[in-house]
């Protein structure tokens, strides 16, 4: 048999469907190019929290019992003045950390907080004392506002218990609530970062006479 030659209509009818086939092509590229433009800014801001987090190496924890002579864990706390304290950035003084039990533990905790805020030999060009809570900033902004004693204590925020985790200090003897809060615990840091002094004070005193005395040990009296 020979070769079938198409007909006019036939001809027409085969460019017609090759037309229609190539317009739908294109506007499948279209759709295609559309729903990229939608889910790419999205693919690549999941990728990149995929990748921080896959990269991203917690301080190591510091058992507590072996902290003296190690680098003190750095960190970054809100504090109650609003600006952020960075540990590494107090490098070149001597840095005293109390961390403790906060807002629940009145009248200790508050007696504590107030005599190492009010002591001026911890606010100096060489020594500077922050007090660690793991509560929420607003509800001691209410505490502030209303107990003057408060007015001069350099209060930091860790509301994650990250840095108590950290630095080890939620389930030593001083915590009348083990694994949730930190109880009474001091850390001295020297001018290079590293740990010099640690103490947990399950009587809950005042303690200043003796971190002073501690920080003259290390030539931190002047």
């Amino acid at each position: 048999m020979g070769n079938h030659r198409l007909t006019k209509k036939e001809e027409h009818l085969l460019k017609k469907k090759k037309k229609e086939r190539e317009r739908l092509r294109k506007l499948q590229k279209k759709k295609i190019k559309k729903i990229l433009a939608i889910i790419l800014p999205t693919l690549l801001v999941v990728g990149g929290i995929v990748f921080a987090i896959m990269n991203y190496s917690p301080p190591e924890k510091l058992p507590f019992k072996q902290a003296v002579g190690k680098q003190a864990p750095d960190f970054s706390l809100e504090s109650i003045d609003g600006t952020t304290v960075k540990l590494s950035d107090y490098r070149g003084k001597y840095v005293v950390l109390f961390f403790n039990e906060g807002i629940i533990c009145y009248p200790a905790c508050w007696d504590q907080m107030t005599a190492l805020g009010n002591d001026e030999r911890f606010n100096t060009n060489y020594i500077m004392a922050f007090s660690i809570v793991i509560d929420q900033k607003s509800e001691w902004e209410k505490i502030v506002k209303k107990v003057p004693g408060f007015s001069n204590a350099k209060i930091l925020f860790d509301t994650t218990k990250a840095v108590s985790s950290t630095y080890d200090v939620l389930f030593l003897k001083s915590s009348m609530h083990p694994g949730s809060f930190p109880g009474h615990t001091y850390f001295i840091i020297d001018k290079e970062g590293v740990i010099r002094y640690i103490f947990d004070d399950p009587n809950m005193g005042i303690r200043n006479d003796m971190l002073i005395s501690e920080l003259s040990k290390l030539g931190g009296e002047g």
